[in-house]
């Protein structure tokens, strides 16, 4: 079914400007409190999962959505999407992940912290 595959691409844009608001979102959380409410338990969460080496939730659905659509299917997706999934799963070693996952959660951290008070 076509609404699998339409959802499994959607998912992996999702997903792409998700890692886009972890790491520009500090700057944006630092002026509105409820993007703060989102993006502080999202680094915590992202780098909770890259040191216990677990996959993304958003990972897991859209593997399951492409199973749905085709078992078998190689990737046949659109340019855009593909381009999409080659940022979002990033060929690096692991330990390179986590180093990054880490150090943007510190510069947040430093973000924050020097956030002016009004």
């Amino acid at each position: 079914m076509m609404l699998y595959k339409a959802l499994a691409d959607g998912v992996v844009i999702f997903h792409f400007l998700w890692i886009l608001f972890l790491i520009i979102g500090g700057f944006w959380g630092r002026r509105y409190r409820g993007v703060r409410l989102v993006h502080i338990p999202a680094l915590f969460f992202a780098a909770w999962v890259e040191i216990c080496d677990w996959y993304c939730p958003l990972t897991h659905l859209e593997v399951w959505l492409r199973r749905q659509h085709d078992p078998g299917l190689a990737y046949t997706g659109s340019f855009i999407v593909h381009y999409l999934e080659r940022l979002v799963y990033l060929d690096a070693d692991r330990r390179v992940i986590v180093l990054l996952t880490l150090l943007l959660c510190g510069i947040n951290v430093w973000l924050y912290r020097g956030r002016k008070r009004a």
